[in-house]
């Protein structure tokens, strides 16, 4: 069935009110070179049958990251999700759920958000966490702007092993708000370079650990000295794991603390949708962007939960507003907290640990080829190496022989002049075979 809700003379009364004659008119600032003046060409319509077999080969023009070794991280990373989370999020109660607006049919999803906030604080070390954000990248752009919010100052430093998708995301939305961004050059283990750029103008200092390059590094220095300024200092990390292993944001003085949650819970879903983490300090909380569930008793003293606090324009004037940010990434979130729950404090921490180990045995398998070196000194599950010849190339090279090698750093900032510079990943997935496999690759390659 067709659905045409306007008829000719619809259109027509809606055009003479606006005052065009057509409704070519309304796309008169598009420049002609980007207009097409016929159709594309695109195949006509077909039955279900005969769009399954299109779609289904094309899908298996795909590699899946399980199909062979597979070592890309840089941001997003392959772990096991037990099948008891996607079991759960596919309750109807959750999976039709939106925003719990009203939280008398609602506190089975206010729960879950309340738990998920409960969880993010105590990984982080910070007071509270709101009901998540659509990624980490988001997540960081939102945190520069909190910054400026609360000490009324416009200049932001971000460090050089900052991830430059994070990067180009705070820059982006935060040119809006008139923010002066003072970038970093690229560095693979210099964190505390952000320390000659902080001063009386400073509103917040961005740090990132482990950093893009895989790097850890105690940012509690970065904190003295951004505080002594009047500034605030960000935590950015892009895998949550760690957090089972390194130091939080919060023991390492952190203001506030944004990161992408996908490791746990959530597949590479081919790039999202995703789930951003933000924890402040208590004394913070007014400032942050999105949203926060609280605990409370209803009139017969019976436990509930509620929306505590809700400074997004949706809700509230947008000059009183701390975000523009429409919704929470509310399924991601829960299957975050169910993995999490599933696992506990001891099985994150074994999880970290047994990311460690196999990043050590991919580590010591690639600095044993001729060629290799391993450029970042100290690492969770993530490190840079430098290959005999571009890494791009070699990436290519190596698909051939069934290894997914990683991520070349030119793909992430192609201006940086890291052309040689791979970053690799291993996790609880990657096998003995696999690391054998990509290091025998390697060798093969990095000869011819």
């Amino acid at each position: 069935m067709r659905y045409l809700p306007l008829t000719p003379s619809d259109r027509a009364e809606m055009l003479a009110v606006i005052g065009a004659e057509s409704v070519d008119d309304l796309f008169a600032d598009v420049p002609a070179a980007a207009r097409r003046p016929e159709l594309f060409d695109l195949p006509r319509h077909a039955g279900e049958m005969e769009v399954e077999r299109e779609l289904a080969a094309l899908a298996a023009m795909n590699r899946p990251a399980g199909a062979g070794p597979f070592f890309c991280g840089a941001g997003a990373y392959r772990h096991h999700v037990p099948a008891t989370v996607d079991h759960i999020i596919q309750r109807s109660e959750f999976l039709t759920s939106y925003t719990p607006y009203q939280p008398e049919i609602a506190q089975g999803t206010l729960q879950v958000l309340f738990e998920f906030q409960t969880q993010v604080a105590a990984l982080t070390g910070l007071d509270v966490a709101n009901a998540s954000m659509y990624d980490g990248s988001t997540a960081c752009a939102e945190a520069v702007m909190m910054a400026q919010r609360v000490t009324r100052r416009k200049k932001a430093v971000l460090s050089g092993g900052l991830h430059p998708h994070y990067a180009a995301t705070t820059q982006t939305i935060a040119h809006a708000e008139g923010m002066d961004i003072v970038r970093q050059p690229v560095a693979i283990d210099a964190e505390a370079a952000v320390l000659d750029a902080i001063d009386a103008e400073t509103a917040c200092v961005v740090v990132q650990t482990p950093n893009v390059f895989g790097v850890a590094t105690d940012v509690t220095k970065i904190a003295e000295a951004a505080h002594a300024a009047g500034a605030l200092l960000i935590v950015v990390t892009t895998e949550a794991v760690s957090y089972g292993l390194l130091k939080s944001p919060g023991e390492m003085g952190a203001d506030i603390a944004v990161a992408e949650g996908q490791s746990i819970g959530n597949g590479l879903n081919f790039g999202g949708p995703y789930v951003g983490l933000f924890a402040v300090r208590e004394k913070l909380v007014r400032a942050m962007p999105g949203r926060l569930c609280g605990e409370t008793v209803d009139a017969e003293g019976r436990r509930g939960f509620v929306l505590t606090l809700s400074t997004r324009e949706q809700h509230i004037r947008r000059e009183k507003a701390t975000s523009n940010i429409c919704t929470n990434s509310g399924l991601c979130a829960l299957a975050f907290t169910i993995h999490l729950s599933l696992l506990g404090e001891a099985g994150l921490r074994e999880l970290a640990a047994l990311n460690h180990s196999r990043a050590r045995e991919l580590a010591k398998a690639l600095s044993a080829v001729p060629g290799v070196e391993i450029l970042s000194p100290r690492f969770f599950n993530e490190f840079a190496v430098r290959l005999p010849r571009n890494a791009a190339e070699m990436v290519e090279a190596l698909l051939a022989d069934g290894v997914v090698a990683g991520v070349p750093f030119s793909r992430l900032d192609p201006a940086a002049g890291l052309d040689d510079v791979l970053l690799v990943a291993a996790t609880e997935t990657t096998t003995a075979q696999d690391i054998a496999a990509f290091a025998q690759a390697l060798a093969g390659r990095a000869a011819q």
